[in-house]
């Protein structure tokens, strides 16, 4: 008995999308050939069941080797083993480093070790997400958040140049590294206290992350545990106005004038008197000197500034106002030398609250 069998030989290596995403979601070659089936592609291509599992097995066996690669993907571009066309490389990149809102939520606010990598197999019961990708994308989280850790410059930037992530898909993961990545202070709790505050899909209108804000406030160099300490000193300058003299509360708004509602801000104790909220947006800006407080910076901004402006029934658009008035308050005292370091603080604190805060 004989048969025939057709061989073809070329040097571009073919990358089916269908059993690409097949193997990214962690299905075994097994049920990927099911799924293929039930999604027609004998009628399609007019095949065997059998050919159908050798060019699964073929393509899994490709990507697997492919892998190592997209772990770098500069190298990828730069290696001569696999010829793939730019496009397609495009594709094996943006797809391998998408991940998936649901698990990155349940990583908020989790240290990215061992311990956590182990308690998977509970978050892929609660998300949905196959246990395979699962670690294919917390492995992910940990070697993007590493490489960029210690860079200078815009987040979104350096993740763009070193995983070639399109600026779509760069975005994204520099906000993700601005909740998931500042080494999760808060694991004792179901979710950090932000997360109904700032949902995944606010990332791009976030400017990056706080402590890249933080870092261009400074100037760009040094890193956040350099310069601002003026800061410290800066509740001094703005406390109670004086009898005499100039005082940057002269001309404040009240909230919600606009409205017609007639309320003002309370006294010297209130917690929304200006000098309260000043203290305490000041007292978030001195406290990202230190490394061991970065993480707690969208709690403060919640506890010492969302929650009182949300009890005392501000609008955002009164939240709004205040700051606008409040990051021009210091051009009121005289000799205020750090009125631009001042505002790229300030432009950074207010997207933040802007964003976070809503009715």
């Amino acid at each position: 008995m004989s048969s025939d069998l057709d061989v073809f030989v070329g040097n571009t290596t073919l990358i089916d999308e269908e059993v690409y995403r097949l193997w990214l979601d962690g299905h075994s070659v097994a049920e990927a050939v099911a799924r293929r089936l039930r999604g027609g592609v004998l009628e399609r291509e007019g095949t065997s069941v059998a050919v159908l599992q050798s060019d699964t097995r073929d393509h899994y066996r490709t990507f697997q080797m492919l892998e190592r690669l997209l772990h770098a993907p500069p190298r990828l571009l730069q290696q001569l083993l696999f010829q793939i066309p730019p496009e397609r490389q495009a594709l094996l990149v943006q797809r391998y480093y998408a991940f998936d809102e649901a698990l990155a939520r349940e990583l908020l606010g989790k240290k990215l070790s061992k311990g956590t990598k182990k308690e998977l197999d509970e978050v892929s019961a609660r998300t949905g997400v196959g246990i395979r990708s699962c670690r294919r994308q917390f492995d992910n989280f940990k070697r993007v958040f590493k490489a960029v850790e210690e860079l200078r410059g815009p987040l979104a930037e350096n993740i763009q140049q070193l995983f070639l992530l399109p600026p779509p898909l760069a975005r994204p993961w520099a906000h993700l590294w601005g909740e998931v990545g500042w080494r999760g202070g808060h694991s004792q709790h179901q979710g950090p206290p932000w997360q109904g505050s700032l949902g995944m899909g606010g990332g791009p209108q976030v400017p990056e992350s706080p402590p890249r804000c933080w870092v261009s406030f400074l100037g760009g160099s040094g890193g956040p545990r350099r310069g601002g300490s003026w800061l410290g000193r800066f509740p001094k300058v703005l406390g109670p106005p004086q009898s005499s003299g100039s005082s940057p509360w002269e001309g404040f708004p009240q909230p919600r004038v606009a409205q017609g509602e007639g309320l003002g801000f309370g006294g010297p104790q209130h917690p929304l008197c200006p000098q309260a909220l000043s203290r305490a947006l000041v007292n978030v800006g001195g406290k990202l000197t230190h490394a061991r407080d970065v993480r707690d910076f969208f709690v403060d901004l919640v506890e010492k500034v969302i929650e009182p402006c949300r009890s005392d029934k501000w609008s955002p658009g009164d939240l709004r106002l205040f700051l606008t008035h409040y990051t021009a308050a210091p051009r009121n005292l005289p000799g205020f030398r750090h009125q631009v370091l001042w505002e790229r603080y300030m432009a950074a604190i207010t997207a933040c609250l802007l964003r976070m805060y809503h009715d």
